[in-house]
């Protein structure tokens, strides 16, 4: 009898997403409690591989009004399912520092791999990564929030999540993924709470969103093509970078950053390398950005980090800075400082930055930067042909 009750619950989950091609599975169907106590990750496991197995398009469902306790889970692909629609309505928390096992420090909360048209909803939700229990260790291993591994034809809109312990968002090794809508927040003074990293990926849209962090607002790092970033109010935070490169053979090309605000952030528009290794930022573009009380809007920095130099550097090169509007903090308005190596074809053009600081006029610091400076205020007369 009791095998026989086990295997009729069994077959009433399986139906509940196998229905249909166009069913929702609900987490509170697999038994998630929702409590924020009890930890649901074996419910959300269940119910995402009844979806991936499903036929046709299924939804799935984690409700509002419950708080949901997860811990390291792994969604993982290729799917049955043709699409799948994940519609976050309810809040979802992560453990303390205390409360991690192990190795699981070094995964993120949530990281969905190999999954192919996945659409996430968050119209409602929020992920909290309780980040205070974590960064006052600035050298321990810390999760990121959630992670996006191999996965092509992606959307994610209208999603929230905040204080996570490291970054909140990595996308890595993805083609055609689009992200809109994104709200990140984090403390200005929480280490390493990038908004989102990208990595290894291509065919990447970032766009209107918010991004107030304690680092990056967005970073676009080693192996990655074709990244277009539009209307992204970011601050605070470390600003939009490329890199940091140099680590590895590490190549990023054609970025596309226009029509964002930058406020009292620490950088700006900002390509980062170390004075070591081989690789290429090229054809980079940042333009129509706005500034408020920046530190460093416009920066190129090719000694990034404490490494030697070596006689291997990344190229710099292929770079438009255009139509910069508003205030620096102070006089650091534009810092072009490009190795031993140097940059080549920077372009400057329609920029118009003032200091904040009436007795520290805003100026241009060029070493070793090689390009073109029209309509620019501060003047660059430091930098070569």
């Amino acid at each position: 009898m009791q095998s026989l009750i086990t295997c009729t619950l069994f077959l009433a989950l399986i139906s509940a997403c196998f229905g249909s091609n166009d069913t929702s599975c609900n987490v509170m169907d697999f038994g998630a409690v929702g409590d924020g106590k009890t930890d649901d990750s074996q419910a959300f496991l269940k119910a995402w591989e009844s979806s991936c197995g499903a036929e046709g398009t299924p939804t799935l469902l984690i409700p509002p009004n419950y708080v949901f306790l997860l811990s390291a889970l792994i969604l993982n692909g290729p799917c049955k399912a043709t699409t799948i629609l994940i519609k976050l309505e309810g809040k979802i928390v992560a453990p303390t520092k205390d409360s991690w096992v192990g190795n699981n420090s070094k995964n993120s909360l949530i990281t969905i791999s190999k999954v192919d048209r996945l659409t996430v909803d968050g119209a409602g939700g929020l992920i909290d990564g309780f980040g205070s229990s974590w960064w006052p260790c600035k050298s321990c291993p810390r999760p990121s929030i959630l992670t996006f591994q191999y996965c092509n034809y992606l959307t994610v809109h209208d999603f929230t999540v905040t204080n996570s312990p490291k970054s909140h968002i990595h996308v890595h090794g993805c083609e055609n993924a689009k992200f809109s809508g994104i709200n990140v927040t984090a403390p200005a003074d929480s280490p390493n709470t990038d908004g989102i990293d990208v990595t290894f990926s291509k065919n990447i849209l970032i766009q209107d969103s918010s991004m107030q962090t304690g680092d990056d607002c967005i970073a676009i790092s080693g192996g990655s093509s074709s990244v277009n970033v539009i209307g992204i109010a970011c601050g605070p935070g470390h600003g939009i970078s490329i890199g940091s490169l140099g680590k590895r053979n590490d190549t990023v090309e054609g970025v596309h950053v226009r029509n964002c605000s930058l406020t009292k952030t620490k950088y700006g528009a900002r390509i980062k390398t170390f004075p070591v290794g081989i690789g290429c930022a090229k054809q980079i573009t940042f333009e129509e950005i706005t500034l408020v009380e920046t530190r460093y809007p416009i920066f190129i920095d090719k000694n990034y980090g404490s490494y030697p130099s070596t006689n291997e550097e990344v190229e710099v090169s292929g770079v438009t800075f255009r139509g910069f509007q508003g205030t620096s903090f102070d006089d650091k308005a534009i810092t072009l400082d490009c190795g031993e190596s140097g940059c080549y074809d920077i372009v400057l053009d329609q920029i118009n930055i003032v200091s904040s600081l009436p007795a520290k006029p805003a100026c241009c610091s060029c070493n070793n930067a090689h390009g073109t400076a029209t309509s620019t205020v501060p003047n660059c007369s430091s930098l070569l042909s």
